[in-house]
């Protein structure tokens, strides 16, 4: 028998719809590819798995704009809330700092460019210690995706050149604030000169993006679960839980890493983990994630350095 094909409102609410529909709008970036069916290869001394700190060091307007909350919001200026965050930058992230000088672990630190206006010897004891520095908006108090392409594309251009005016390197990665993109965030992104984004989570493996160009745009995973702002600001969980979940995610991704190569970022923010009972967890945490470096189990890096890595990668010269 001969299907008949319903309008959509018709098969609405009915348990023997037939199939009627189109495919539904897509990006257009990337098709789809489970992870068991992908090229082989290793990162740098044979290791399977690399791992990074995604370090975000943010400065935000007073009394105007958006930012996460410690507490309800109040009428602006938002007293309580701003200072928060700014304990971050004036305490939390030196604190961190010490930690990763300790540890011996490099990060990647995504900064505002508006920290060269506010702080910039914080972001110059980043630089110093050869940390990568990664593009993340003027400030994480506007969205970039509501912008017009021009703006747009403006925003992008002057935080690579406040870097690199400010601290002496070009930067090649970006995270928008907020995660805010618009439709063309990667094509202008390409043709700005960055090589990579961290804006999608949808992978833990690199990943090639289409753009109008037919250059490529790398996406890196970074992570939205392994996240101390949607972990502790929107779930509510504690610096202990949050320092268990880094660890659990760090042995299951080990194990996973025998059958391919993967990446696992862990996204950080002073204001939060540098508060110090949950700097006391952390800790515990990375202890555990830089014995299994000094182990030779994992690559520790950079997001910056996994995109220079696999774009040398014969095995992915083609999309997947």
């Amino acid at each position: 028998m001969q299907a008949t094909i319903l309008p959509p409102d018709a098969t609405l609410g009915r348990d023997d719809a037939q199939p009627g529909y189109a495919p539904l709008p897509t990006h257009g970036r990337f098709g789809y590819s489970a992870i068991h069916r992908r090229p082989q290869y290793r990162w740098p001394n044979g290791a399977r798995l690399a791992v990074y700190l995604g370090f975000n060091i943010e400065h935000f307007a007073f009394g105007q704009g958006l930012g996460a909350r410690l507490g309800p919001a109040c009428p602006e200026p938002d007293v309580l809330n701003h200072a928060w965050r700014e304990y971050g930058n004036r305490v939390g992230a030196w604190r961190c700092l010490d930690l990763f000088e300790q540890l011996g672990l490099p990060s990647g630190v995504l900064i505002n460019t508006a920290l060269y206006d506010h702080c910039p010897d914080l972001v110059a004891a980043f630089a110093a210690r050869g940390d990568e520095l990664i593009g993340h908006g003027h400030t994480n108090a506007h969205q970039q995706g509501t912008l017009p392409e021009a703006q747009e594309a403006a925003l992008l251009r002057h935080c690579r050149q406040r870097i690199a005016a400010g601290s002496g390197s070009t930067p090649t990665g970006w995270l928008s604030p907020w995660i805010s993109e618009s439709l063309v965030t990667p094509d202008l992104l390409q043709e700005s000169g960055y090589r990579y984004t961290l804006n999608w989570a949808h992978d833990d493996q690199p990943v090639r993006l289409h753009t109008r160009s037919g250059q490529t745009l790398w996406s890196i995973p970074y992570p939205q679960e392994l996240n101390d702002i949607p972990m502790i600001v929107a779930r509510q969980m504690d610096g202990r839980d949050f320092a268990r979940m880094i660890v659990d995610n760090f042995d299951e991704m080990l194990e996973q890493a025998e059958q391919q190569p993967l990446v696992m970022g862990v996204a950080l923010h002073p204001y939060l983990v540098g508060q110090p009972y949950r700097l006391r967890h952390l800790r515990h945490a990375l202890q555990h994630l830089a014995a299994a470096r000094d182990r030779g189990q994992v690559w520790f890096t950079t997001p910056g350095a996994i995109c220079d890595y696999v774009d040398t990668l014969e095995a992915l010269r083609q999309p997947f």
